[in-house]
């Protein structure tokens, strides 16, 4: 099993308790997040995670207590690190760029840079962040990153409905997106790639229709199979997974997050549905519970599943 923590929330910045305790039982409850009722045991023990995958843009919290997470037995791990620079109309709780730049090198000083993933993602283009915006600020970052991590994951912004809805909140400010343009998207792609490459850092994609004639740029994972057993030598190639969307090249994994639970606010965010409750949800978070949010329960006699 390769367990992803989590595509829902950032379970290392703002649950790493919970997720340590849960680490220490040796198994947490994952409801299903589209009927709250099924609620299924997720093994994790060492012996059933095969790989552990961290999505997160601040590791420092989780970072701290590594050699404890070790000590569990849990090393087969990789980080997923979003690190953008929007600003505080986009990104509005989080820490200011630089000290997130010192703690994505912290990290990969203390496990490696090839298990430490630069997610440059989404990629909004609007007015007030144009390709030339874009290419700037990739720059900056490429360049603070070189030779702490390998490889960037990049994607541009899909407007979801509730995306749509925040965004009108911000044109104003010249945020509305712009029209979808694969040609133009195509040029800034095969223009971060150079800068990329200048600083020995590999490009991809994520879940993205687009065909770049650049060959640096190359459709990627989050959940890369293939790093993921180049690096911890997993028994087999773990399969594609068929639940994510339909240009998405991840390998299956079982997510233990939950929805609505993240507090930094992103606008950009696909997780939360709901700002408002994603600060009530992390203030009634027991990191005593077996699940995420809430007191879910695995039904009497639930065997402990290694998930998928």
């Amino acid at each position: 099993m390769i367990l992803s923590a989590s595509r829902r929330t950032d379970l290392p910045a703002l649950y790493t308790p919970w997720f340590l305790e849960r680490v220490r039982q040796g198994w947490c409850a994952v409801p299903n997040p589209f009927n709250p009722r099924q609620v299924k045991r997720v093994s994790l023990r060492p012996d059933d995670v095969d790989a552990l995958v961290f999505w997160t843009r601040w590791p420092a919290p989780l970072l701290s207590r590594l050699d404890e997470l070790e000590s569990l037995g849990l090393n087969r791990f990789l980080f997923l690190v979003t690190l953008l620079g929007y600003g505080r109309d986009l990104e509005p709780r989080q820490p200011r760029l630089a000290s997130r730049i010192r703690a994505f090198q912290s990290l990969s000083r203390r496990i490696g840079p090839q298990r430490v993933v630069w997610r440059y993602d989404p990629i909004l283009l609007s007015r007030a962040t144009p390709p030339e915006w874009h290419v700037s600020m990739f720059t900056e970052l490429a360049r603070a990153l070189r030779g702490s991590t390998e490889r960037c994951v990049v994607s541009f912004l899909e407007e979801y409905t509730k995306i749509k809805t925040r965004m009108r909140s911000l044109v104003s400010q010249g945020y509305a997106p712009d029209p979808p343009d694969l040609i133009r998207q195509n040029r800034l792609l095969q223009r971060l790639a150079r800068i990329a490459r200048n600083n020995g850092i590999q490009l991809q994609t994520c879940a993205q229709n687009i065909t770049a004639s650049d060959p640096a740029v190359t459709p990627g994972a989050c959940v890369d199979g293939e790093l993921l057993t180049r690096l911890f030598d997993l028994p087999a190639m773990p399969p594609r997974d068929p639940n994510q969307r339909r240009h998405c090249q991840c390998a299956r994994s079982q997510d233990i997050g939950m929805y609505d639970s993240c507090t930094f606010g992103c606008a950009y965010c696909y997780a939360t549905r709901s700002f408002t409750r994603s600060r009530l949800n992390r203030n009634e978070h027991d990191p005593h519970s077996p699940s995420l949010l809430g007191h879910h329960i695995p039904p009497p006699g639930q065997a402990t599943l290694p998930g998928c």
